[in-house]
């Protein structure tokens, strides 16, 4: 008797984890390698709850958003042209479609929340630190 497997992609897998990790939030796949993660994200209780969206686009780099509460004008490690959030340095970190979001971008996610929080306070940025002379292509993403 031939048993007939059904082949998991990744989207599928980074759903599944996403609901382990961080039931909190709601998908929409929208294709096979776009998927959009919205929900909360408390770091501290005593820090504000963020409502985050995390877009997995496959092999290209994920984008995340602050969706509120709303950031200062002048926030640090933000993209200029589309608002979302500088986690890594291209050159540091190789995005694959193999990497979990909720094992990555969201723990990540989570320490960029608290340094903007500490940086609110003292206007000084305590978090890991880049360079910022990154290509439009990569901006643009």
């Amino acid at each position: 008797m031939a048993f007939q497997t059904t082949k998991l992609y990744n989207s599928d897998i980074q759903i599944w984890a996403m609901k382990q990790r961080y039931p909190q939030f709601n998908s929409k796949k929208r294709e096979k390698y776009d998927i959009e993660f919205v929900g909360d994200l408390k770091v501290k209780p005593e820090l504000p709850t963020y409502t985050i969206s995390v877009q997995y686009r496959g092999n290209k780099n994920p984008i995340v958003k602050v969706l509120k509460p709303l950031l200062a004008d002048n926030a640090p490690h933000i993209y200029p042209t589309k608002k979302n959030l500088c986690l890594y340095h291209p050159s540091n970190f190789n995005w694959v479609k193999e990497k979990l979001i909720a094992n990555e971008i969201m723990d990540w996610t989570a320490a960029w929340i608290y340094f903007y929080e500490v940086w609110l306070q003292t206007n000084k940025w305590y978090g890991p630190e880049a360079p910022h002379n990154i290509p439009k292509q990569l901006n643009d993403e």
